[in-house]
């Protein structure tokens, strides 16, 4: 288990405080203080984990792995998405603060671009959140020319996405690209024509990299 990179900045603050606290216990000999700035330590900086080790369910490429660790929300159709330029089925995974918040990508792809919705910052656990909260969809294309996309949406604690990512770039199945800060939402977002199937269902738990949320007719 790692502490990801892209939590380097408030990993750092987290440790600096809980140090002070705690050198401040182990002078006066309160052991009790030092304890607990051991504990909001381990809590906060939990937050920003990076497993190690994580590999795709199948070999199969055109299986879609999870882009975010959480609980499918909801599993819906779309006429229209920025992302595949026309009908989609999105995958929507809500992360809770106590989630790994690393994202990752479904399958192998190269990046076509990131579009940026400044908005609010409702409850994630508000059905409306994912329409009218600030969000990044990035642009993806598979080897085999399928259009489909990830959409981070920001939350009412979770007020910073991060996504470093570029056209042009390419990226391995279930390799990481970014992350949103504190409680949150993922989606998976697929062209309906192009999907065998949906192998999940509102309620289920997914992992990261891992499971498998749908498959491709082709990759």
């Amino acid at each position: 288990m790692l502490l990801t990179r892209y939590g380097f900045r408030e990993w750092m603050i987290i440790t600096l405080a809980a140090a002070i606290p705690a050198a401040a216990g182990v002078f006066f000999g309160w052991w009790w203080l030092t304890a607990l700035a051991v504990v909001v330590w381990t809590a906060l900086a939990s937050f920003f984990r990076d497993p190690l080790g994580r590999r795709p369910a199948t070999a199969d490429e055109r299986d879609l792995v999870s882009p975010a660790d959480g609980l499918v929300s909801a599993v819906l159709e779309v006429p229209e998405h920025i992302a595949t330029g026309g009908p989609a089925t999105i995958v929507r995974i809500y992360l809770s603060v106590f989630d790994v918040h690393i994202n990752r990508m479904p399958c192998g792809c190269e990046v076509l671009g990131t579009v940026h919705t400044p908005g609010k910052y409702l409850d994630v656990r508000i059905e409306e959140s994912a329409k009218v909260n600030e969000s990044m969809v990035t642009r993806l294309r598979s080897a085999g020319g399928v259009l489909l996309g990830i959409k981070q949406i920001s939350g009412k604690v979770a007020r910073h996405i991060v996504c470093p990512v570029a056209a042009g770039q390419r990226f391995a199945r279930g390799e990481r690209f970014g992350m949103i800060k504190f409680g949150s939402t993922t989606e998976l977002v697929v062209p309906t024509g192009e999907l065998e199937k949906v192998c999940v269902s509102r309620g289920d738990r997914v992992k990261g990299g891992v499971t498998v949320l749908a498959r491709l007719k082709r990759i």
